[in-house]
């Protein structure tokens, strides 16, 4: 029972950054219809920003979590007004291919910077240390982006479904 418990607190780890990616996915291809396969590029560049702002910048980490996405939305919109906007009218191949170049490009413009290792970051004060569950120690972490994730995602299934903002 303990390793069941576990694997379900690791897989919901896990699952809960692969949910918040899943989630832009749907919400770009419901409002766009654009299949974006820059998706997963643009995260990375947020994963960078934070790690930038914490590094280079000297921000906290609170403010490297509210930065990350402001700059990651800013350079999605200049994208779509720029190239995407031209395509909706068009075969959606044409879409998904420029959204697939765009994360080649990213890709090995960040690779060339960067390396292919991820780069280390400070926990902040606050998320340090972990909790005795009995069967396992949670590294508070963790726990963190559990608690994150099933926030933003109940939050926005609750935006879109039960109010008129997401009529």
């Amino acid at each position: 029972m303990d390793a069941l418990l576990l694997q379900l607190l690791n897989g919901l780890d896990k699952g809960g950054a692969y949910a918040l990616i899943a989630l832009g996915l749907t919400l770009i291809f419901g409002t766009l219809g654009i299949v974006n396969f820059a998706h997963g590029a643009l995260y990375m560049i947020g994963a960078y920003v934070a790690w930038g702002s914490l590094e280079y910048l000297g921000l906290n980490y609170w403010a490297a979590l509210v930065l990350a996405p402001l700059v990651v939305g800013a350079i999605g919109v200049v994208i779509e007004r720029t190239l995407l906007r031209r395509l909706y009218r068009i075969d959606p191949i044409y879409g998904l291919l420029l959204t697939f170049g765009l994360a080649l490009i990213a890709e090995g413009v960040f690779r060339d910077q960067f390396g292919v290792s991820g780069q280390q970051y400070p926990v902040p004060d606050l998320l340090q240390g972990a909790t005795n569950l009995g069967f396992m120690v949670l590294p508070n972490y963790r726990a963190w982006v559990v608690f994150a994730s099933l926030f933003v995602c109940f939050g926005t299934w609750f935006l879109i479904e039960r109010t008129r903002l997401g009529a």
